[in-house]
């Protein structure tokens, strides 16, 4: 089962990119942030004529979160539970076949500190105790998304230019390993290590062309699903395709 997770940034606008990347990748599980429309504005015939089932969380403009998925979607779960006063569409889950997959657009917290970061940190903390409690089924768990969080400072090109950013700020990559610690493991770091693995280039400043990446779409896997990890990795060349997203695809492979 191939498991992908990306930031579209507005499925509509990169449709044309989004229904190209889905039949050369041929994921069996989209996770799409950043969808920006809602659930009746999206593009919905299609990806299902694609092959895909869907399970959609949007609002107008900003934020929102799919799951596209080539096998049936069940017990889907909009919104991070624990958290429904939250009113930004960032959350949803659902289970494929054995597979408990949830799609995750983690606030940005900028700027920081301030208001923004502490919902930031707020966001994280009940995401921790959802992982917590989904854990506890010991079953194939993947959680996949747009983080918004460098891990390290591999994950950034310029360490010291972006401590100070919400990023890469030591409180939200304390949260982000506690999550880890968990008992979940890096997807992706179980095939690439070292600097320079990236799936983020910013619009501004030639960041593609100059490799001015970040690394912060991730794939995190319970114990169940790593067993079953075979491979990972990041669809790279989709960044520099005419009017791309500033993400690009990242993906596991789990034999089931």
């Amino acid at each position: 089962m191939k498991i992908a997770s990306w930031n579209v940034n507005s499925v509509k606008a990169r449709l044309p990119r989004v229904t190209e990347w889905l039949a050369d990748a041929r994921p069996d599980v989209a996770l799409l942030q950043e969808t920006k429309c809602l659930n009746e504005g999206f593009p919905a015939l299609e990806l299902e004529d694609m092959g895909y089932n869907l399970a959609l969380h949007g609002q107008k403009s900003y934020n929102g979160v799919a799951i596209l998925s080539r096998h049936p979607l069940e017990d889907i779960q909009i919104g991070l539970p624990g958290y429904g006063d939250d009113e930004q569409c960032r959350y949803i889950e659902a289970t494929v076949n054995t597979v408990r997959v949830a799609c995750i657009y983690l606030p940005n917290g900028n700027p920081a500190p301030g208001p923004k970061f502490e919902y930031k940190l707020e966001w994280m903390g009940h995401l921790k105790a959802r992982v917590a409690d989904l854990l506890k089924t010991e079953e194939p768990l993947v959680f996949g998304g747009d983080y918004n969080i460098c891990p390290t400072d591999e994950d950034v090109y310029d360490p010291g230019g972006w401590q100070q950013d919400a990023l890469c700020r030591p409180e939200s990559r304390s949260v982000f390993r506690a999550i880890v610690n968990l008992g979940l493991t890096d997807a992706l770091r179980q095939f690439k290590t070292g600097p320079g693995i990236y799936t983020f280039w910013d619009y501004q400043a030639g960041a593609w062309q100059k490799d001015h990446g970040l690394r912060i779409d991730h794939l995190l896997l319970s114990p169940q699903a790593a067993d079953r990890l075979t491979d990972a990795g990041v669809d790279r060349a989709v960044r520099g395709r005419e009017k791309a997203s500033d993400h690009v695809p990242v993906w596991c492979e789990l034999d089931f």
